[in-house]
């Protein structure tokens, strides 16, 4: 853990991950602890709280089997490696794929600095986790056609980008294939509408706040 008052990043985890039924608070604060525990605290209830009031933190939607992720901790580089422990966690208990994303923000950055032409050392990182690699295929799949269908709706209506959406299940297709080739594994659905890619870089995102 970085000390606060030295802390080079304000960083900000945002996601909801579906469960599965089985999963209780008591399993999810194992699966979490390399996010409380890099915040300080000694349990998920006492780490839960983002270094923000206005945020909602760390939550557990208990009937809805959904953990919900808004949440800010003052940090540096090595908070990566706590997200790779935090991704394989989940990986075991999630139900299905989802996206997670996680923006660095600079914390000695300043108007001065950008007065003066230098560039902040902001980051935005987005992961993918899930059950299987055909589920956290499946999201990104979902994540990209979002993404393509919003940009291309300025200038065309929605229904002519069916063609577009069938290239892009086509491409997925193609690598899942390649993929299942190689493992054994069933092919994911299609077809859910949401979007994908691997990760994004730079640039400033407000904070979310459900």
């Amino acid at each position: 853990m970085t000390d606060y008052n030295n802390a080079p990043f304000e960083i900000h985890v945002h996601g909801d991950v579906r469960l599965r039924p089985d999963v209780g608070f008591e399993t999810l604060q194992d699966v979490l602890k390399p996010l409380w525990k890099y915040a300080g605290a000694r349990s998920l209830a006492d780490g839960a709280a983002s270094a923000y009031e206005d945020e909602p933190g760390i939550r557990l939607d208990a009937p809805a089997h959904l953990l919900q992720i808004c949440w800010t901790v003052y940090g540096d580089e090595d908070f990566r490696q706590v997200l790779d422990e935090m991704c394989m966690n989940l990986n075991e208990v999630a139900e299905t794929g989802a996206q997670i994303e996680v923006t660095f923000y600079d914390a000695e950055y300043d108007e001065e600095d950008e007065a003066e032409g230098r560039e902040s050392r902001d980051d935005f990182v987005l992961l993918f986790v899930g059950p299987t690699p055909g589920a956290i295929m499946q999201a990104q799949r979902d994540l990209l056609v979002e993404d393509v269908v919003q940009l291309m709706e300025r200038h065309f209506d929605g229904s002519e980008l069916g063609g577009v959406v069938a290239e892009i299940d086509k491409l997925f297709g193609q690598r899942f294939d390649a993929l299942a080739n190689s493992l054994e594994l069933g092919k994911p659905p299609r077809g859910h509408g949401g979007s994908g890619g691997t990760g994004h870089g730079g640039g400033r995102r407000p904070r979310h706040l459900h």
